[in-house]
This record gives structure tokens, sequence and C-alpha cells, in this order.
């Protein structure tokens, strides 16, 4: 009798993972073009939990970029630019395996319609994966993370517009070209189902200059699809040992009840956050999709070549993994799962055995192997009087989820790699805020960027060393 193994595989991924707009700066040097990341404002007269960008009009982007006064952490970050070779350094004494960046597509093409790449911003990012590749850790790399060229939104409606397929096709081209012999592991779209809390930030869609914002967000993601297969298909062309992933965040809610009715509006909020990887995997729109298409009277342009690119599919899965909601059929809104316990200033808890339902759905499903390239809660926190943080808030964390990927391996899922989120503090995605931090590296700037930007190791570095190194076995 086969029994599965209760243990990491031998080459497990352990990782850590960020985004080039949260952590790099030098927003304005090398050539780059503004991507739709650095007009994120931190808005601190406004609670945690609602500093959040969603949609913006054509009006509200150019009074942002107008602003004189404005408070945009991501143009700075952590000046990962500058000192990328040191954090590199204290992130391989952790003894990581991977380490999942993104490549800032304003970077390669600053405007995105540009007739040649940057060629100063590739020679960054061959440097880059060169100080990795120097101490063993193997790139994950990203290639759209919330960095559109700015003009692409201004200039051609981001996603809507078809011509922004070709943009992304001729970008991907260049990378995967130049790239070819230094990373293995790629994701094409960060988060491609968050079309609601990172609508602008995803899609690049001004809401004013579209009749209808739902049709126009389903079109610009059905177009992003395409540019996704597109890509894929030149990829391996490039080099067919390449391995590329589809990537979304778990928001799968469970129903509020017990009710066939909540059961139902569960499975149908599911199908909208599988959608996409329904389509990367399996190579077609699923039949579910025309029917929401047709009760919410959406009118999406779909071609004869888009169907033939569709059929270009992922060799793996991942997924960011954050906490759970549940939904009723009576509302139709998420809410937190009741069961969750420890929640944090910004609203969100700990709920680890949610991840291994996770993992469990996705591969019942796909059969593919998972990666989850983001996990993490961010917290406040401030240096004690001997310049030390005694986090075991964050161990607890992610001990509880990672005992729950081992549980998941012993369900029979292929999990190949964890990479929690931010393993050296930077800039909140959702809420632009330094002082969200999730790292097991302190770095010291606060929301206003003030501070000496010196790196600090928490306790949960050496936590997370030691389980790397005993991989998986001594969780502490």
């Amino acid at each position: 009798m086969k029994y599965n193994k209760f243990e990491f595989p031998k080459d497990f991924l352990w990782g850590g993972a960020v985004a080039a707009n949260q952590l790099e700066g030098a927003y304005d040097e090398g050539g780059k073009g503004l991507c739709i990341a650095d007009i994120n404002e931190f808005k601190g007269d406004l609670p945690p939990e609602k500093r959040s960008n969603k949609e913006l009009s054509t009006k509200e982007v150019e009074d942002l970029l107008n602003k004189k006064d404005g408070n945009f952490p991501k143009r700075l970050g952590i000046d990962f630019y500058h000192t990328y070779k040191e954090d590199i350094a204290l992130l391989a004494g952790m003894k990581i395996k991977s380490f999942r960046t993104s490549i800032n597509w304003a970077r390669i093409f600053p405007n995105g319609d540009d007739e040649l790449p940057n060629e100063e911003g590739l020679k960054f990012y061959d440097d880059l994966f060169d100080e990795l590749l120097k101490y063993g850790i193997e790139p994950l790399i990203t290639l759209s993370h919330y960095e559109m060229p700015l003009n692409i939104a201004l200039k051609y409606n981001g996603w809507y517009n078809r011509k922004t397929i070709d943009m992304f096709e001729k970008y991907c081209q260049v990378v995967f070209e130049r790239y070819k012999n230094k990373v293995k592991y790629w994701i094409l779209v960060n988060q491609i189902n968050l079309i609601t809390y990172e609508s602008f930030n995803h899609l690049g869609i001004p809401s004013d200059r579209v009749d209808n914002l739902l049709e126009a967000k389903y079109q610009g993601i059905h177009n992003e699809l395409v540019a996704c297969g597109r890509a894929m298909k030149i990829g391996r062309d490039i080099n067919p040992e390449f391995r590329i992933g589809v990537m979304t965040y778990y928001g799968n809610a469970f129903p509020e009840q017990g009710s066939s009715e909540d059961m139902l509006a569960a499975i149908q909020y599911g199908q909208l956050q599988y959608y996409y990887t329904d389509v990367e995997v399996r190579g077609y729109i699923p039949s579910y999709m025309y029917r929401f298409y047709e009760d919410n009277q959406l009118n999406i342009e779909i071609t004869q070549q888009d169907i033939e690119d569709l059929k270009n599919t992922v060799d793996f899965v991942t997924f960011s993994y954050y906490y759970t909601s549940n939904i009723s059929a009576s509302s139709q809104d998420t809410i937190p799962n009741k069961h969750i316990k420890n929640a944090n200033e910004w609203g969100w808890g700990m709920d680890p055995v949610g991840l291994r339902v996770a993992l469990n759905e996705y591969y019942d499903r796909y059969q593919l192997p998972i990666m989850i390239t983001e996990n993490g809660m961010g917290f406040y926190e401030t240096l004690d009087e001997d310049g030390h943080i005694h986090d075991d808030y964050r161990v607890e964390f992610l001990r509880e989820h990672i005992l729950q990927i081992k549980e998941a391996i012993h369900d029979g899922v292929d999990v190949i790699g964890y990479y929690p989120w931010g393993p050296i503090d930077l800039v909140s995605c959702s809420s632009s805020e330094m002082e969200k931090r999730y790292g097991f590296i302190y770095v010291d700037y606060d929301n206003n960027h003030k501070g000496t930007g010196k790196r600090s190791i928490k306790d949960s570095y050496y936590w997370y060393k030691k389980v790397i190194e005993t991989n998986g076995e001594n969780l502490g």
C-alpha cells in the first residue's frame, strides 16, 4: 500500500516574495517611466482598513500626478534599487532557496509603446539576477505586478484596449530572450483575479472612459488572458525549459450558513475566482462564464484567434493566501470568516486550516504542482531599546500555516514552494504604508520615508533559517 509522505520534498523551494514597485524605489532613475503604482498615495488620514486604491477616473489620476505635497511611498520604497546587493546577502544568510520579485514593466518600456526597450533597465535586472544566482537563489519572476506603464492607462485605457496585448507580448519577448539563461520560473500576472480591490492598479482602466465598468473589466481580463496565452508560446519557443505559472489571490468564500442557497452562492463566487486558472490550466473559457456574461448583460469580444491563443496552458498553479471569508445568498457580499483568530489592525485574521483547504481545492481541480507565493500578516513594529524586534506573533502565524502545508502534502497535494510575503519590510500594496510590516528584516523607514533605512534582524529571521535548514522538520 502506498502512503503519502508527511514531509517536505527534498527540493522544496523555501522562499520569500516581494514586488518591484514596493521596494525598489528610484522611480525616476535609470530611464524608468512612471508606472501605475507610482501614483498610489498614502492616505494617513483614513483608518488602516480604508486606505486602498480601487477605481480611479482620468481626473483623479491627473490630480495625483500634479499633486506636489502628496506622499507616494512606492516611489521611494526601501531603496532596493541601490541596496539590493546588501539585501540579497541578508536573505542568503537566511538560507532561502528562491526569491520572488517582479520586473517593473516601466523600467523596460517606460511608456509601454516605446519602439526599443530601455537598456539601463534591462541591465539592472541582469545584475539583480546575477546576484541571486551567485548565492544559489532561484529567481521566480513576475512580469506584471501593478507596474503597467502609466502611459498605457492614460493613452490606451489599459487592458481594455487590445493594443495592450501587443505591447505586453513585445515586453515578454524582450525579457524572455534577455534572461533565458538566468530565470526558469515565471509568473505572468500577479493575482490576476483581483479586479475589485486592486482595480486600477491591475487593469489600468480609467473609470470615466467606459460606459459599463464591469463589462470593461471583464473585457480587460479577457484581453490579458489572451496576452498570457501568447506569452506562454513565446517563452517556450525561446526556452523549452521555462516553467510558467498562473497566480491568483485565494478569495474563495465559505458558505455563511449550512443552507443550499449559501452553498450555491459560495460555488458561484468561487467560479469567478477559478475562472482565471480554469482558462490558463485547461485552455478554454469555462461554460459558467458565458452564463455570468449573459446574466449581467456583458458583451465580451472574443475572436477565433483568441480561442486559439488561450490553448497555451501553464506548468504550475500558484496563489496568495492571507485569510478566508464567508458569503450568504442574501447579501452576495463576502465577510471575514467568523472562525478566524488574532485579527490585526487591518482586520485580517489567522485561518491556517483555510490554507490546507485551498491547496486541496486547487490540486483536486488541476492536478498540477502548486506554489504558495504570498502568505503573511502585517504588524506595527518598533525596535526595542536594544535594537531588536521579538516577533513571536509572526513566528506563530507562519508556523501554523507551514504545518497545514505539510498536512496538505500528506493529503497528496504536490506543493513545490512556499514564499512568505515580504521577507524584508517594504511598502504595503493595498494601503501604501511602510509601517505595516511583514518582514524577517526590519527597515528603518516610517510612512513618511523618515528614518535611516538601516536593516535590522528580527527573531523570526533566525526561526525561518532553522525551518529551511531542516526542510520544515524543526518548526520550533
